[in-house]
């Protein structure tokens, strides 16, 4: 799930609905995944991306907006930068597709539960933010979370961390391109059409494709794809205009709360020790570093 873009200084209605729209279909999307969770997950992410270009291109041309693309499409540099957005989301989107698939649900959703303190610690190191105290302590929890995971199944937690990592630096990417962010998405998903288009074309041709008139339900579930993925990102991305960073911020929370459910009670995934340690280390980061938002909301900074 994304991170939390700038928005308008006041929360608006239409904004909130958009916001809370995306993150309740986040939330549910393991249950869509776990229906193709026996398509190889490349085959999974390259439908992904070619069901998201007409979607996110209808869109631009209802918006009129598509005079930034085709600036975008003439610089280097934005095609550049566009590159390196497109090949963190396609990692992202790859680990997220076998995490679910794999059983590994509870284990993507502490992914996304840290990646807002991830991005604290990212804008520390590259972007030489200063750390306000609370922030260095939900951060030092994060980690310690992450190690108890790690000393108790005996190797790091690798789909969390896969997760968090492509996610922050991805977010970091994306708002470096000079365009808005629904030009930016159908900016990386024309980018990486082509390499999907030929992936799926070998498929094909070597008979493993799962995308074929034979196989009628995988192939409309492929199709859907494209919808499940590019709805609540340009939903997303038309909330946080109209929405405060702090109630974005807060409202992130709600993706991952509702996969860990998922994973526990539809998919029936054990919650373990260790994880019982971890997630309230987290969920105890997460007030810490949410508390100094809501007091600059008190106070209308």
């Amino acid at each position: 799930m994304p991170s939390p873009h700038k928005a308008t200084s006041g929360d608006t209605l239409k904004g909130f609905g958009f916001a809370m729209g995306a993150y309740i279909m986040w939330g549910f999307l393991p249950l869509y995944m776990k229906l193709v969770a026996h398509i190889p997950p490349a085959e999974v992410v390259a439908h992904r991306v070619i069901w998201s270009v007409p979607i996110a291109g209808a869109l631009l041309v209802l918006m009129r907006r598509t005079g930034d693309l085709k600036t975008a499409l003439q610089s280097p540099k934005t095609l550049m930068m566009g590159c390196i957005s497109a090949a963190l989301i396609t990692i992202n989107w790859g680990i997220y597709v076998w995490a679910i698939a794999s059983d590994r649900a509870l284990d993507a959703a502490l992914g996304y539960y840290i990646n807002p303190l991830f991005s604290v610690a990212l804008g520390a190191l590259i972007l030489r933010e200063r750390l306000t105290r609370s922030q260095l302590v939900a951060v030092a929890l994060a980690a310690a979370a992450v190690l108890v995971l790690a000393v108790h199944n005996g190797s790091v937690p690798w789909v969390s961390l896969g997760l968090t990592v492509s996610w922050g630096f991805y977010a970091l990417a994306k708002k470096q391109l000079p365009i808005g962010p629904n030009q930016g998405f159908l900016l990386e998903v024309l980018i990486l059409l082509l390499p999907a288009l030929a992936y799926l074309g070998w498929l094909m041709t070597q008979e493993q494709a799962f995308f074929s008139f034979t196989s009628v339900p995988d192939t409309w579930l492929l199709m859907g794809c494209g919808i499940v993925t590019a709805i609540p990102l340009l939903f997303y991305a038309n909330g946080a205009k109209g929405l405060r960073l702090t109630t974005i911020a807060i409202m992130q929370y709600i993706a991952p709360t509702m996969i860990a459910m998922c994973a526990v009670f539809v998919f029936k995934e054990e919650f373990g020790i260790a994880r019982m340690i971890a997630f309230p280390m987290i969920w105890l980061a997460l007030v810490i570093y949410s508390i100094p938002m809501f007091q600059a909301m008190r106070r209308g900074d």
